[in-house]
Protein backbone atom coordinates (compact mmCIF):
# COMPACT_ATOMS: atom_id res chain seq x y z
CA UNK A 1 0.00 0.00 0.00
CA UNK A 2 1.63 3.36 -1.14
CA UNK A 3 2.30 5.66 1.78
CA UNK A 4 -0.23 8.83 2.43
CA UNK A 5 0.84 12.25 0.93
CA UNK A 6 0.42 15.82 0.37
CA UNK A 7 -0.29 15.60 -3.09
CA UNK A 8 -0.41 12.35 -4.46
CA UNK A 9 2.37 11.26 -5.60
CA UNK A 10 4.39 8.03 -4.59
CA UNK A 11 7.73 6.28 -4.48
CA UNK A 12 9.09 5.43 -7.51
CA UNK A 13 5.45 7.21 -9.73
CA UNK A 14 8.35 9.88 -11.18
CA UNK A 15 5.81 12.00 -12.49
CA UNK A 16 2.54 11.37 -11.65
CA UNK A 17 -0.19 9.86 -14.00
CA UNK A 18 -3.04 11.01 -15.39
CA UNK A 19 -3.39 15.01 -16.02
CA UNK A 20 -4.38 17.64 -14.23
CA UNK A 21 -7.19 19.70 -13.54
CA UNK A 22 -8.17 22.99 -15.06
CA UNK A 23 -7.47 26.07 -13.43
CA UNK A 24 -9.34 28.84 -13.60
CA UNK A 25 -7.96 31.28 -15.99
CA UNK A 26 -5.26 29.11 -17.40
CA UNK A 27 -4.20 28.75 -20.65
CA UNK A 28 -4.39 24.97 -20.86
CA UNK A 29 -7.77 24.76 -19.26
CA UNK A 30 -9.17 23.24 -22.93
CA UNK A 31 -6.43 20.42 -23.13
CA UNK A 32 -6.88 19.42 -19.33
CA UNK A 33 -10.13 19.11 -19.07
CA UNK A 34 -9.82 17.08 -22.66
CA UNK A 35 -7.29 14.81 -21.05
CA UNK A 36 -10.12 13.92 -18.14
CA UNK A 37 -12.54 12.19 -20.87
CA UNK A 38 -13.66 8.36 -20.52
CA UNK A 39 -14.86 6.77 -17.47
CA UNK A 40 -12.74 8.82 -15.37
CA UNK A 41 -14.13 12.53 -16.54
CA UNK A 42 -17.96 11.18 -17.80
CA UNK A 43 -19.56 11.39 -14.25
CA UNK A 44 -20.82 14.21 -12.14
CA UNK A 45 -20.16 12.33 -9.00
CA UNK A 46 -16.15 12.76 -8.77
CA UNK A 47 -16.22 10.72 -5.30
CA UNK A 48 -18.52 7.82 -4.63
CA UNK A 49 -18.69 5.43 -1.52
CA UNK A 50 -21.31 2.62 -1.44
CA UNK A 51 -21.85 0.45 0.96
CA UNK A 52 -18.00 1.13 2.22
CA UNK A 53 -16.99 -1.34 4.81
CA UNK A 54 -13.12 -1.23 6.65
CA UNK A 55 -12.49 -3.80 9.29
CA UNK A 56 -9.46 -4.12 11.42
CA UNK A 57 -10.03 -8.04 12.57
CA UNK A 58 -12.77 -8.36 14.14
CA UNK A 59 -13.34 -4.32 14.85
CA UNK A 60 -15.71 -2.73 12.14
CA UNK A 61 -14.24 0.82 11.56
CA UNK A 62 -16.77 1.84 8.69
CA UNK A 63 -20.10 -0.25 8.48
CA UNK A 64 -21.94 0.03 4.94
CA UNK A 65 -21.46 4.51 4.46
CA UNK A 66 -22.39 5.37 1.88
CA UNK A 67 -21.62 8.80 0.41
CA UNK A 68 -21.08 10.91 -2.89
CA UNK A 69 -19.27 14.28 -3.72
CA UNK A 70 -19.70 15.89 -7.49
CA UNK A 71 -17.34 18.43 -8.80
CA UNK A 72 -17.39 21.94 -7.87
CA UNK A 73 -18.76 20.64 -5.01
CA UNK A 74 -17.42 20.81 -1.44
CA UNK A 75 -18.46 18.06 0.99
CA UNK A 76 -17.74 17.84 4.63
CA UNK A 77 -17.21 14.84 6.60
CA UNK A 78 -18.16 15.21 10.43
CA UNK A 79 -18.27 13.09 13.36
CA UNK A 80 -16.25 12.64 16.73
CA UNK A 81 -13.04 10.57 17.19
CA UNK A 82 -13.36 6.77 16.45
CA UNK A 83 -16.70 7.42 13.81
CA UNK A 84 -15.01 6.37 11.07
CA UNK A 85 -14.04 9.24 9.10
CA UNK A 86 -9.80 8.33 8.69
CA UNK A 87 -10.84 5.10 7.58
CA UNK A 88 -13.49 6.19 4.70
CA UNK A 89 -10.97 9.26 3.62
CA UNK A 90 -7.74 7.01 3.78
CA UNK A 91 -9.60 4.14 1.62
CA UNK A 92 -11.06 7.19 -1.19
CA UNK A 93 -7.41 8.09 -1.48
CA UNK A 94 -6.45 4.80 -1.97
CA UNK A 95 -4.21 4.54 0.89
CA UNK A 96 -6.47 1.53 2.64
CA UNK A 97 -8.38 -1.14 0.98
CA UNK A 98 -12.10 -1.77 1.43
CA UNK A 99 -13.03 -4.60 3.13
CA UNK A 100 -16.44 -4.38 1.46
CA UNK A 101 -18.54 -1.94 -0.49
CA UNK A 102 -17.03 -0.24 -3.60
CA UNK A 103 -15.42 3.13 -3.49
CA UNK A 104 -14.23 5.06 -6.95
CA UNK A 105 -12.90 8.63 -7.07
CA UNK A 106 -12.98 10.01 -10.70
CA UNK A 107 -14.37 6.89 -11.71
CA UNK A 108 -11.55 4.58 -10.89
CA UNK A 109 -10.53 2.46 -8.34
CA UNK A 110 -8.20 4.25 -5.57
CA UNK A 111 -6.46 0.66 -4.72
CA UNK A 112 -6.38 -0.97 -8.52
CA UNK A 113 -5.80 2.36 -10.43
CA UNK A 114 -3.87 4.08 -8.00
CA UNK A 115 -1.24 5.32 -10.56
CA UNK A 116 -3.09 6.60 -13.02
CA UNK A 117 -5.67 8.11 -10.42
CA UNK A 118 -2.96 9.78 -8.05
CA UNK A 119 -1.62 12.56 -9.85
CA UNK A 120 -5.00 14.14 -10.35
CA UNK A 121 -5.78 14.02 -6.51
CA UNK A 122 -4.34 16.64 -3.84
CA UNK A 123 -3.86 15.09 0.12
CA UNK A 124 -3.47 17.78 2.82
CA UNK A 125 -2.21 16.68 5.91
CA UNK A 126 -2.92 17.74 9.19
CA UNK A 127 0.57 17.44 10.37
CA UNK A 128 3.86 16.49 9.20
CA UNK A 129 5.11 16.06 5.97
CA UNK A 130 8.19 18.19 4.71
CA UNK A 131 11.42 18.03 5.75
CA UNK A 132 11.78 20.11 9.08
CA UNK A 133 14.60 22.03 7.68
CA UNK A 134 12.84 22.52 4.30
CA UNK A 135 11.85 26.26 3.65
CA UNK A 136 8.15 26.99 1.82
CA UNK A 137 9.77 28.04 -1.24
CA UNK A 138 12.21 24.54 -1.70
CA UNK A 139 9.22 22.76 -0.97
CA UNK A 140 6.98 23.58 -3.19
CA UNK A 141 9.53 23.77 -5.90
CA UNK A 142 10.57 20.36 -4.95
CA UNK A 143 6.44 19.44 -5.28
CA UNK A 144 6.61 21.02 -8.41
CA UNK A 145 9.15 19.10 -9.96
CA UNK A 146 6.62 15.74 -10.12
CA UNK A 147 4.14 17.27 -11.95
CA UNK A 148 3.64 17.61 -15.68
CA UNK A 149 1.72 20.78 -15.30
CA UNK A 150 2.20 22.37 -11.91
CA UNK A 151 1.07 25.68 -10.24
CA UNK A 152 3.54 28.49 -10.22
CA UNK A 153 5.12 27.87 -6.78
CA UNK A 154 5.50 31.48 -5.81
CA UNK A 155 2.00 31.82 -6.75
CA UNK A 156 1.00 29.44 -4.31
CA UNK A 157 3.08 31.22 -1.57
CA UNK A 158 1.39 34.63 -2.24
CA UNK A 159 -1.98 32.57 -2.40
CA UNK A 160 -1.36 31.19 1.30
CA UNK A 161 0.29 34.34 2.56
CA UNK A 162 4.01 32.52 3.41
CA UNK A 163 5.49 35.10 1.38
CA UNK A 164 7.58 36.60 4.42
CA UNK A 165 8.47 33.14 5.41
CA UNK A 166 9.69 31.67 2.39
CA UNK A 167 12.66 30.85 3.07
CA UNK A 168 11.95 29.77 6.94
CA UNK A 169 12.77 26.11 7.74
CA UNK A 170 9.16 24.67 8.11
CA UNK A 171 9.95 23.77 12.26
CA UNK A 172 10.20 27.44 12.76
CA UNK A 173 7.04 28.01 11.44
CA UNK A 174 4.13 28.74 13.44
CA UNK A 175 1.47 25.66 13.77
CA UNK A 176 -0.85 28.03 11.14
CA UNK A 177 1.97 28.35 8.66
CA UNK A 178 2.38 24.86 8.57
CA UNK A 179 -1.42 23.78 7.82
CA UNK A 180 -1.16 27.13 4.88
CA UNK A 181 1.95 24.96 3.30
CA UNK A 182 0.08 21.70 3.70
CA UNK A 183 -2.40 23.38 1.86
CA UNK A 184 0.02 24.75 -1.03
CA UNK A 185 1.59 21.48 -1.68
CA UNK A 186 -1.75 19.49 -1.62
CA UNK A 187 -3.04 22.67 -4.20
CA UNK A 188 0.45 22.33 -6.59
CA UNK A 189 -0.86 19.91 -9.17
CA UNK A 190 -3.51 21.41 -10.02
CA UNK A 191 -5.86 18.25 -8.16
CA UNK A 192 -9.30 17.04 -9.61
CA UNK A 193 -9.82 16.31 -6.01
CA UNK A 194 -8.89 18.00 -3.41
CA UNK A 195 -8.46 16.21 0.16
CA UNK A 196 -8.49 18.60 3.24
CA UNK A 197 -7.58 17.15 6.43
CA UNK A 198 -8.77 19.64 9.85
CA UNK A 199 -8.01 22.78 7.46
CA UNK A 200 -8.02 25.26 9.48
CA UNK A 201 -6.53 23.58 12.77
CA UNK A 202 -4.49 25.79 14.41
CA UNK A 203 -4.84 28.56 12.24
CA UNK A 204 -5.37 32.04 12.94
CA UNK A 205 -8.67 34.39 11.81
CA UNK A 206 -6.92 35.61 9.01
CA UNK A 207 -4.95 32.23 7.88
CA UNK A 208 -8.74 30.84 8.22
CA UNK A 209 -10.21 33.90 5.81
CA UNK A 210 -7.50 32.98 2.97
CA UNK A 211 -8.05 28.69 3.04
CA UNK A 212 -11.83 29.78 3.01
CA UNK A 213 -11.39 31.50 -0.06
CA UNK A 214 -8.59 29.09 -1.51
CA UNK A 215 -11.57 26.63 -0.78
CA UNK A 216 -13.76 28.68 -2.62
CA UNK A 217 -11.55 29.33 -5.57
CA UNK A 218 -11.13 25.41 -5.95
CA UNK A 219 -14.58 24.95 -6.11
CA UNK A 220 -15.15 27.81 -8.73
CA UNK A 221 -12.76 25.84 -11.01
CA UNK A 222 -14.65 22.58 -10.70
CA UNK A 223 -12.34 20.96 -8.15
CA UNK A 224 -14.25 18.52 -5.50
CA UNK A 225 -13.34 19.30 -1.72
CA UNK A 226 -13.53 16.82 0.66
CA UNK A 227 -12.71 17.74 3.98
CA UNK A 228 -12.93 16.55 7.65
CA UNK A 229 -13.39 18.49 10.40
CA UNK A 230 -13.94 19.31 14.02
CA UNK A 231 -14.60 23.20 13.65
CA UNK A 232 -18.17 23.14 13.12
CA UNK A 233 -18.26 26.74 11.58
CA UNK A 234 -16.05 26.37 9.74
CA UNK A 235 -18.01 23.38 7.85
CA UNK A 236 -20.77 25.70 8.03
CA UNK A 237 -18.66 27.99 5.98
CA UNK A 238 -16.96 26.03 3.49
CA UNK A 239 -18.96 22.93 3.09
CA UNK A 240 -21.94 22.45 0.36
CA UNK A 241 -23.57 18.87 2.26
CA UNK A 242 -22.48 17.72 4.92
CA UNK A 243 -22.14 14.03 5.99
CA UNK A 244 -22.59 13.40 9.63
CA UNK A 245 -20.51 9.92 10.60
CA UNK A 246 -21.09 8.05 14.15
CA UNK A 247 -19.85 4.47 14.27
CA UNK A 248 -18.59 4.04 10.80
CA UNK A 249 -22.26 4.74 9.48
CA UNK A 250 -24.02 8.07 8.09
CA UNK A 251 -26.30 9.22 10.50
CA UNK A 252 -27.60 12.80 8.63
CA UNK A 253 -26.52 14.40 5.32
CA UNK A 254 -27.53 17.20 3.99
CA UNK A 255 -26.74 21.10 3.27
CA UNK A 256 -25.89 23.15 6.54
CA UNK A 257 -29.00 24.49 6.25
CA UNK A 258 -31.19 21.57 5.85
CA UNK A 259 -29.12 19.71 8.84
CA UNK A 260 -29.62 22.98 11.34
CA UNK A 261 -33.62 22.86 10.44
CA UNK A 262 -33.96 19.80 11.70
CA UNK A 263 -32.88 20.58 14.73
CA UNK A 264 -35.78 22.85 15.36
CA UNK A 265 -37.22 25.60 14.73
CA UNK A 266 -37.28 29.24 16.11
CA UNK A 267 -36.67 28.88 19.53
CA UNK A 268 -34.95 30.98 22.73
CA UNK A 269 -31.40 28.90 22.83
CA UNK A 270 -29.11 28.95 25.64
CA UNK A 271 -25.64 27.56 27.14
CA UNK A 272 -25.52 26.52 30.67
CA UNK A 273 -23.84 24.13 32.88
CA UNK A 274 -25.28 20.23 31.84
CA UNK A 275 -27.91 18.35 34.06
CA UNK A 276 -30.07 21.64 35.13
CA UNK A 277 -33.59 21.14 36.11
CA UNK A 278 -35.48 22.06 32.71
CA UNK A 279 -39.35 20.86 34.66
CA UNK A 280 -38.29 23.99 37.04
CA UNK A 281 -37.21 26.13 34.58
CA UNK A 282 -40.52 25.20 32.63
CA UNK A 283 -42.38 25.54 34.94
CA UNK A 284 -41.25 29.14 35.86
CA UNK A 285 -41.83 30.41 32.37
CA UNK A 286 -45.40 29.27 32.45
CA UNK A 287 -47.45 28.25 30.09
CA UNK A 288 -46.10 30.27 27.27
CA UNK A 289 -43.26 28.89 26.94
CA UNK A 290 -43.53 25.31 24.70
CA UNK A 291 -41.40 22.78 26.64
CA UNK A 292 -37.86 23.41 27.79
CA UNK A 293 -35.08 20.63 26.22
CA UNK A 294 -31.73 20.40 27.22
CA UNK A 295 -30.78 18.98 23.10
CA UNK A 296 -26.83 18.52 24.39
CA UNK A 297 -25.13 18.78 27.02
CA UNK A 298 -25.20 21.98 28.35
CA UNK A 299 -26.88 23.29 25.42
CA UNK A 300 -30.81 24.11 25.88
CA UNK A 301 -33.64 25.69 24.00
CA UNK A 302 -36.84 26.97 25.29
CA UNK A 303 -39.65 25.69 22.55
CA UNK A 304 -42.13 28.07 21.12
CA UNK A 305 -42.37 31.98 20.41
CA UNK A 306 -39.17 33.15 21.31
CA UNK A 307 -40.98 37.01 22.42
CA UNK A 308 -39.01 39.21 24.75
CA UNK A 309 -40.93 37.90 27.68
CA UNK A 310 -39.52 34.64 27.67
CA UNK A 311 -36.32 35.83 27.09
CA UNK A 312 -36.30 37.77 30.03
CA UNK A 313 -37.92 35.14 32.41
CA UNK A 314 -35.22 32.77 31.10
CA UNK A 315 -32.32 35.28 32.30
CA UNK A 316 -34.25 35.98 35.55
CA UNK A 317 -34.37 32.52 36.14
CA UNK A 318 -30.50 31.90 35.69
CA UNK A 319 -30.29 34.99 37.90
CA UNK A 320 -31.72 33.05 40.55
CA UNK A 321 -29.96 30.02 39.94
CA UNK A 322 -26.69 32.09 40.25
CA UNK A 323 -25.91 31.10 36.64
CA UNK A 324 -23.98 33.91 33.94
CA UNK A 325 -26.23 34.18 30.75
CA UNK A 326 -23.80 32.30 28.42
CA UNK A 327 -24.82 32.19 24.87
CA UNK A 328 -28.57 33.78 25.57
CA UNK A 329 -30.37 34.14 21.76
CA UNK A 330 -33.38 33.64 19.31
CA UNK A 331 -32.66 31.84 16.19
CA UNK A 332 -32.94 28.95 14.59
CA UNK A 333 -30.81 26.20 15.21
CA UNK A 334 -27.36 25.59 14.00
CA UNK A 335 -25.39 22.85 12.09
CA UNK A 336 -23.27 22.45 15.49
CA UNK A 337 -26.87 22.21 17.32
CA UNK A 338 -27.45 20.00 14.85
CA UNK A 339 -24.42 17.94 15.05
CA UNK A 340 -24.47 17.68 18.85
CA UNK A 341 -28.27 16.65 18.95
CA UNK A 342 -27.49 13.52 16.02
CA UNK A 343 -24.21 12.91 17.56
CA UNK A 344 -25.45 12.67 21.08
CA UNK A 345 -28.49 10.19 20.03
CA UNK A 346 -25.44 7.23 19.07
CA UNK A 347 -23.46 8.15 22.76
CA UNK A 348 -25.32 5.92 24.14
CA UNK A 349 -25.22 2.78 22.15
CA UNK A 350 -21.69 3.21 21.35
CA UNK A 351 -20.67 0.39 23.92
CA UNK A 352 -17.09 -0.45 23.81
CA UNK A 353 -17.15 -0.07 19.35
CA UNK A 354 -14.88 2.36 18.20
CA UNK A 355 -12.90 2.92 15.30
CA UNK A 356 -9.92 0.82 16.08
CA UNK A 357 -11.48 -0.83 19.39
CA UNK A 358 -12.38 2.04 21.62
CA UNK A 359 -9.31 3.55 21.10
CA UNK A 360 -10.12 7.42 21.00
CA UNK A 361 -8.04 8.09 23.50
CA UNK A 362 -4.95 8.33 21.43
CA UNK A 363 -7.29 10.45 19.29
CA UNK A 364 -7.07 8.25 16.29
CA UNK A 365 -10.06 7.73 13.64
CA UNK A 366 -8.43 3.97 13.01
CA UNK A 367 -7.33 2.87 16.54
CA UNK A 368 -4.68 0.13 17.10
CA UNK A 369 -6.27 -2.20 14.79
CA UNK A 370 -5.10 0.24 12.33
CA UNK A 371 -1.72 1.65 13.85
CA UNK A 372 -0.42 -2.08 14.08
CA UNK A 373 -1.54 -2.93 10.71
CA UNK A 374 0.48 -0.16 8.86
CA UNK A 375 2.53 2.09 11.04
CA UNK A 376 5.60 0.53 9.78
CA UNK A 377 4.43 1.02 6.08
CA UNK A 378 3.92 4.30 6.70
CA UNK A 379 6.21 5.26 8.65
CA UNK A 380 9.17 7.50 7.29
CA UNK A 381 8.02 6.88 3.65
CA UNK A 382 9.24 8.76 0.69
CA UNK A 383 6.85 10.75 -1.70
CA UNK A 384 9.05 10.67 -4.67
CA UNK A 385 12.40 8.55 -4.17
CA UNK A 386 14.98 8.89 -1.96
CA UNK A 387 15.19 12.77 -2.82
CA UNK A 388 11.47 13.12 -0.84
CA UNK A 389 12.22 10.80 1.91
CA UNK A 390 11.16 12.71 4.14
CA UNK A 391 7.52 13.55 2.91
CA UNK A 392 5.10 11.60 4.17
CA UNK A 393 6.16 11.33 7.23
CA UNK A 394 4.45 10.60 10.64
CA UNK A 395 5.27 11.34 14.34
CA UNK A 396 7.98 8.93 16.01
CA UNK A 397 5.87 6.10 16.50
CA UNK A 398 5.07 5.98 12.98
CA UNK A 399 1.94 7.17 12.92
CA UNK A 400 0.57 10.50 11.43
CA UNK A 401 -0.11 13.15 14.41
CA UNK A 402 -3.22 15.34 14.84
CA UNK A 403 -5.62 11.99 13.95
CA UNK A 404 -9.18 12.92 13.81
Amino acid sequence: MPSRSHAGTRPGDGQPGGSAAPGAGDPDDADVAGDAAGDAGAADDAVTCDGLVVRYGRVTAVDGLSLSARRGQVLAVLGPNGAGKTSTVETLEGYRRATGGRVRVLGLDPVADHRALVGRMGVMLQRGGVYPTMAPRQALHLFARYYDRPRDPDALLDLVALGPVATTPWRRLSGGEQQRLSLALALVGRPEVLFLDEPTAGVDPEGRLAIRQVVADERSRGTCVVLTTHELPEAEHLADHVVIVARGRVVASGTPAQLAASAGGEAVRFVAPAGLDVTELAAALGPAAGGVAEAAPGHYEVAGPATPATVAAVAAWLDRQGLPVQGLRTSAATLEEAYLQLVGATDGQRGGGSDGGGSDGGGSDDGAGNGAATGASRAGASQAGASQAGHGRRDRGGRRRGRR
